[in-house]
């Protein structure tokens, strides 16, 4: 496992590292950017290779409902379909899936569900989940687990873990594509105790990552803080450790913090959608009105095409016009901001003085500047 993994450096809990994959070398920590549907929203590939990005997400269920994993599969596979040389995570559709509530059913061997797209009656199990993401061609394939609600009590998060080491060991024992790293999640809710117990369960299984899910989906920041401050360090050191779907900012230097590699969250792509740009210590809503005669570029420290060439004004001009490259434009400049943290995170971490990057960056929100 160690050598598609290496931690260069550490400063305290935190962690520099390369992640060697089948699309190239990762430095670590890093954030994917969310291509949900082979595309991250208004963006082209080029656009991604230009900000550096070097690995994406993109999510099975999704590809499977449309256009599916067999029409990918035959014109190359994700990387060619897309046109991204990079590396690509695959979430494993699990959390959609669970999320459906109403619409779907769950038994031992898997669950059938309703697809968004048709109202088809659909199925995923561990072994399907695990051979549409081997048709992809992902670099890193997640495992097919069950995602309790985040109000769930423990015998229900219990049964959950459960259920989901069981499917764990189908996982690892579907054939995977060639060069295919697969990753388990640990689930728990934010009990510590069942975090740490089915911590200890998934990492002694041949996975070579290991992610914590079910985290960020409306527990208190301070309540998600706390457990990964408490799990993060217990997570094997060898293997990269991923944290799903998380999130702010501050969530992210506070999980980077506490040991975590690998983050990815849908919050600059939509929040950029939404108007909302992030600069240092906080972000802006474009479509206040004092952004109406602003000359100013967005942020001027900031080296993406958005900021570099176009004023706040004709942001707010191309956000209330509904333009189609305010989209662009807006999410090149959040993606920037996002890539930007964690590679000064990683130089600060190389440079022992993480602690201190963390907090002058963590300073309060400052909304609407």
């Amino acid at each position: 496992m160690s050598d598609r993994f290496e931690v260069l450096a550490t400063c305290g809990p935190a962690r520099a590292g390369l992640l060697r994959t089948s699309h190239g070398v990762v430095e670590t920590p890093v954030f994917m950017p969310v291509g949900t549907q082979a595309t991250v929203k208004s963006l082209s590939s080029g656009d991604l290779e230009a900000l550096g990005a070097r690995i994406i997400l993109g999510n099975t269920y999704h590809l499977a409902m449309r256009p599916g994993h067999e029409l990918i599969s035959g014109l190359g596979g994700l990387h060619e379909f897309m046109a991204w040389p990079g590396a690509i995570l695959t979430d494993s559709g699990g959390f959609q899936v669970f999320s459906q509530s109403g619409r779907r059913t769950i038994d031992e061997d898997g669950v059938t569900f309703q697809s968004h797209v048709d109202g088809s009656t659909q199925r995923l199990t561990p072994e399907s989940a695990m051979a549409i993401q081997a048709a992809l061609g992902s670099d890193i394939a997640m495992a097919f687990d069950e995602c309790p609600p985040s109000d769930a009590e423990p015998p229900v998060l219990a049964k959950a873990m459960e259920r989901t080491t069981r499917w764990a060991r189908r996982c690892l024992a579907a054939e995977p594509a060639v060069g295919q790293m697969r990753f388990g999640i640990v689930q728990g809710g934010t009990s510590l105790p069942l975090r740490e117990a089915h911590l200890g369960e998934i990492a002694a299984m041949a996975f070579e990552g290991l992610a914590l899910g079910g985290l960020s989906v409306g527990e208190p920041p301070e309540v998600m803080h706390e457990v990964v401050a408490h799990v993060a360090p217990r997570m094997p050191a060898e293997r990269p450790r991923y944290l799903m779907g998380v999130g702010r900012p501050q969530d992210i230097l506070a999980g980077i913090g506490a040991g975590i590699d690998m983050f990815d969250c849908v919050m600059p792509t939509r929040n950029a959608r939404n108007g909302h740009l992030f600069v240092a210590q906080g972000h802006l809503n474009i479509a206040n009105t004092r952004y109406r005669d602003d000359r100013r570029p967005v942020d001027e420290a900031c080296p993406c095409e958005a900021c570099r060439r176009y004023s706040r004004g004709y942001l707010s001009h191309l956000f209330r016009a509904k333009e189609i490259l305010y989209y662009r434009l807006a999410t090149l400049h959040n993606l920037q901001y996002y890539l930007n943290i964690v590679r000064d995170a990683r130089q600060a971490i190389i440079e022992g003085r993480f602690p201190s990057y963390a907090a002058a960056q963590s300073a309060p929100m400052a909304v609407g500047e």
